[in-house]
């Protein structure tokens, strides 16, 4: 789930960036150190919008740049347990499909993909179902339930995120649109 949240920082400036206005400066400064950047309790940080408010600077003993306390808006992305997402499959390997749900890549493992079990085909790349005909590979669009969430904010590349697609409405886009067909058209 993305949010807009008010959030509090303390910025260096570095004496580089001195001239000119300090507002951009510091909005420069904060994306800087912030964007990309996973947090426990925030989720990952997205993207800082507007600057509300900039405190007075301050300079510490041995050190050229300026520090100001500021107050500004983010844009943060934050997976909820139980939240359905819309994502696309960026990697398949033989354990699952790893979904990119924006900020962050949830894992779909490949017992959550269908009730059909699922085949890796290293050769193609792709999830195989052996009953359905049905197949998940790079690139497709899905939707999905999150039924796990662990982030790590020191290692974010070590986050876990768990998807199911094992649900009514939950699926490969294609997929759904094939079971809102009617029966007769599914046979033709």
């Amino acid at each position: 789930m993305y949010k807009k949240m008010r959030l509090a920082d303390t910025i260096r400036v570095a004496p580089n960036l001195l001239g000119g206005d300090v507002r951009a400066n510091v909005k420069s400064a904060l994306r800087d150190k912030l964007e990309g950047r996973i947090d426990k309790a925030l989720g990952a940080i997205v993207a800082i919008t507007e600057i509300d408010a900039i405190g007075e600077g301050h300079i510490l003993v041995g050190d050229g740049a300026v520090y100001y306390d500021a107050t500004f808006d983010a844009i943060v992305f934050v997976p909820v347990i139980q939240e359905v997402i819309e994502g696309e499959v960026v990697e398949t390997v033989d354990f699952g499909a790893f979904i990119s749900i924006g900020a962050m890549d949830g894992l779909l493992h490949v017992s959550q993909i269908t009730d059909d079990f699922m085949s890796y085909d290293g050769k193609n790349g792709r999830l195989i179902s052996k009953g359905g005909g049905r197949s998940l590979g790079e690139g497709d669009k899905v939707r999905a339930r999150v039924v796990a969430v662990s982030i790590n904010e020191r290692e974010p590349r070590e986050s876990k995120i768990g998807l199911t697609m094992r649900q009514h409405s939950l699926g490969k886009m294609e997929w759904l649109e094939e079971d809102k067909k009617p029966s007769a058209e599914k046979a033709q």
